[in-house]
């Protein structure tokens, strides 16, 4: 019962009588409420729930017998009190492959409801375990998502009791109390030993984020422990983003949408030094114009969003919003190119797209709507096509670089990843060391001829002579960069605080906080702190630091750290009493934390000085853990293991499509062995990131010699590898 439809229904036959409702996907239950607090109309008294699916420890010839937890969001669903009711051992969530392969559901949009998508084959090794809480709740009004996270219906116990029943084939259904569970009391320690087993020590949970520093930071979660979590948590928390009523639509916050501009003024710079001029074209494309190139729009279609009504009235040809404008702008680039004279056509525009993504929205990452620049550019000839291409990618890695302190690795793509339609697609790579996933920065396309002989984009040849000169189709190009950016940024140098923001977008560089004053000061005493502070914010201001004073009288210096440690601003600077009599300052840097003492004479050159520092020590350290985590692999062997410790592989490569198929589900295949591994961290094969433009040399690939590490053909070159968002 894939259909949400269909579910809607089967409740109404059940008791069931108020239409689901829609808000921002969520993948927590904190996330749910903030999304619920966005919709009106809501029952005054509502349950939140927790629906959760285990996998016990059973021999790999058994079939999987999945543990499904229904419980109120406040229980506490201990696995191991859980595991001992139903007499079963070491429950583990269950991975990716079970919720979408027997569930068909994902991470965020489990729910009961669920279970009448378990196939009959499966549905008998189900067992189900609904907290007595929820079975006797009053409120009538218990919260469920319908199949999707971005949807809530609220049933009541009577008809959850009846949608249970109604699962045919599932026979093992519990009722467990878990607050009693909860309230009894724990077995005695056993006999201390002078040290700890290493499984235990496994085993033991991920301390909060408070109790890694010794005091609240404002995130319940550490970016070690749940990263999903704090990711979200960090930028909400950061004013980055909010959530919005509609499904994968985020509201980008001024901290986020000043990096933004940072980034807009910096590209606009390289590109139009490159005679690139900005435009602007409609986001509306006709039906007939988005389907005349096939094979670029078939990797876009289920993507696609279509407009199909005004107001009342149905459109007489549904209109579709555009996902990306090569069928939007190609039409009238054959109309503008009369002759070789016009090329080349450098054309950008600054827009958003929207690509109706259904599968777990994540802030900056993958929404449905998103802010790019997309470059499209016609050429004469090949070689100024390609040279642009490199000219572009160069300058995307410069944004990474120069800009957010993140470092890149420049490739292109594999056969099976690259732009659909397009001859070759160019890349820059980052890689998130929290999780050991690669992610794709930004791309730049040469889409050769295919696009020009579809539109009958075309030239007479300068190079014939005669009044029949035979047309030669114009060579193209188009790369894009989106806001996928500030993501990249905030997952590689967040922290357990907050955002750590690189120097050169932080909307704030330089805080000024007052300290050390009591009752004891004077006012006059107080307004010389203040003017002092004050002063140092002009004087920052003037050499074009971006510099602000701190002077809220209703919060502490200490609520004020923490305020602009989560904002991740760079330098915090701390002026009392003793600073005043010593003529200097304390400063704080955000990204080490480190302290140290300032002269007020000579101030600003020192602030520049630092700020230049801190984004070459944050670029420096983020290298590095890149190229730890980039290991050369030359046997299979090593390669899941590699992938299973966080790292991207280096691997002599043939570079068939069918190779790369294999490599992806062997890597899968290899990492199950049917041990499932926490939903915190899926499996899942690897793919290719890109093949380096910068080979390995140590040891290097032989042409004729070296063999494919998957396959055992001939390599040609070396390719990165990786599990990837």
């Amino acid at each position: 019962m894939s259909d949400i439809g269909a579910l809607v229904s089967k409740l109404s036959t059940m008791g069931f009588s108020d239409p689901p409702v829609e808000h921002a996907a969520v993948d927590s239950v904190d996330q749910w409420v903030e999304a619920l607090s966005t919709v009106s109309g809501l029952p005054n008294k509502y349950t939140l729930t927790k629906t959760l699916i285990f996998k016990p420890k059973q021999p790999k010839s058994e079939a999987i017998a999945p543990i499904v937890v229904i419980a109120k969001d406040v229980s506490a669903t201990n696995s191991k009190t859980i595991g001992t009711e139903l007499k079963l051992k070491d429950l583990r969530f269950a991975s990716d492959d079970i919720l979408s392969g027997i569930f068909q559901t994902a991470k965020g949009s489990v729910s009961p409801f669920a279970l009448a998508q378990v196939p009959k084959e499966n549905i008998g090794n189900v067992r189900v375990v609904i907290d007595k809480a929820l079975l006797n709740d009053t409120t009538g009004k218990i919260a469920f998502h319908p199949l999707d996270s971005s949807r809530t219906v609220f049933i009541s116990s009577e008809t959850l009791k009846s949608f249970i029943k109604s699962v045919e084939g599932l026979t093992h259904v519990i009722e467990m109390d878990f607050a009693a569970a909860a309230a009894a009391p724990a077995a005695a320690p056993a006999a201390a030993k002078s040290s700890r087993p290493a499984a235990a020590a496994a085993a033991a949970p991920t301390p909060k984020a408070e109790e890694v520093s010794g005091t609240k930071l404002g995130l319940d979660v550490t970016k070690e422990g749940d990263f999903s979590t704090w990711y979200r948590q960090m930028l909400m928390k950061a004013e980055m983003y909010d959530n919005y009523p509609i499904s994968g639509c985020f509201i980008l916050r001024p901290l986020a949408y000043f990096i933004w501009q940072e980034i807009q003024k910096f590209l606009d710079a390289g590109i139009m030094s490159m005679g690139v001029k900005n435009s602007y074209f409609p986001m509306f494309i006709p039906g007939d114009v988005l389907e005349r190139e096939k094979d670029h729009i078939e990797g876009f279609a289920p993507e696609v969003a279509w407009v199909t009504r005004a107001g009342s009235t149905e459109l007489a040809e549904p209109i579709a919003i555009r996902p990306t404008s090569e069928t939007v702008m190609y039409p009238y680039f054959a109309k503008w190119i009369r002759s070789h004279r016009d090329l080349p056509l450098k054309l950008n525009q600054w827009c958003s797209v929207v690509r109706w993504e259904f599968k777990n929205p994540t802030p900056f990452l993958r929404t449905r709507e998103f802010l790019w620049q997309e470059g499209h550019c016609a050429h004469l000839t090949k070689d100024g096509a390609m040279t642009e291409v490199r000219e572009i990618l160069t300058l995307y890695r410069r944004v990474y670089e120069e800009l957010l302190a993140v470092p890149v690795i420049e490739g292109v793509k594999s056969e099976n990843e690259k732009f659909a339609g397009g001859d070759a697609t160019t890349t820059v790579e980052g890689f998130i060391p929290a999780t050991g996933r690669g992610i794709q920065g930004g791309t730049s396309h040469y889409l050769g001829q295919n696009f020009s002989t579809m539109f009958k984009i075309s030239v007479e040849d300068p190079e014939s002579t005669g009044a029949d000169r035979p047309k030669l189709f114009v060579h193209q190009t188009s790369w894009g960069l989106s806001t996928r950016t500030i993501g990249v940024m905030a997952m590689i140098h967040g922290d357990n605080k907050g955002m750590v923001m690189p120097p050169r977008v932080a909307e704030t560089q330089v805080v000024i906080v007052p300290c050390g004053l009591s009752s004891k000061q004077t006012d006059e005493e107080r307004r010389e702190i203040e003017n002092a502070c004050l002063n140092v914010e002009a004087r920052l201001k003037m050499l074009g630091v971006r510099a602000e004073a701190d002077l809220r009288e209703n919060y502490t210096p200490g609520f004020k750290f923490s305020h602009w440690e989560m904002r991740g601003v760079p330098i915090r600077l701390e002026i009392g009493p003793k600073d005043l009599v010593s003529q200097s300052v304390t400063f704080v840097r955000r990204d080490t934390s480190a302290k140290g003492q300032m002269a007020f004479e000579g101030m600003e050159a020192a602030i520049q000085l630092l700020l230049i520092k801190i984004h070459d020590e944050m670029l420096a350290r983020a290298r590095k853990e890149m190229e730890d985590h980039t290991k050369i692999v030359l046997k299979w062997a090593d390669f899941v293991p590699a992938l299973n410790k966080k790292c991207m592989v280096l691997i002599p490569w043939c570079e068939r499509s069918e190779c790369e198929d294999q490599i992806k589900a062997r890597s899968t295949r290899d990492e199950l062995q049917d041990q499932l591994e926490d939903e915190k961290e899926p499996s899942m094969g690897a793919k290719s990131l890109c093949l380096p433009y910068k080979q390995p040399e140590n040891p290097p690939l032989v042409h004729g010699q070296t063999k494919c590490v998957q396959c055992g053909e001939d390599a040609k070159r070396y390719a990165l590898f990786g599990r990837s968002y």
